[in-house]
């Protein structure tokens, strides 16, 4: 899957990505390769994404996510 992650101020990552999982306002989710299409409100708490080099976290105030034909677009605080 692709993955973008942005902030007001930069690009945090951009690229490949097996799963990510995040801090949505009803608990944490992850999304995999062909999830359904999903627009979420992320709260404050981790996010996480794999892929080849390992696991990354990421600490977030909150913010969006948007997943549609195995595109990831999340928007951070």
């Amino acid at each position: 899957m692709k993955l973008e992650i942005i902030s007001p101020e930069k690009t945090l990552y951009s690229g490949e990505a097996e799963l990510v999982t995040l801090p949505g306002a009803s608990g944490s989710f992850t999304i995999l390769k062909d999830h359904a299409p999903i627009i979420s409100v992320l709260t404050k708490g981790k996010l996480l994404y794999r892929n080849a080099g390992g696991d990354t976290e990421l600490l977030i105030d909150g913010g969006f996510v948007e997943m549609k034909n195995n595109t990831i677009e999340v928007c951070v605080d």
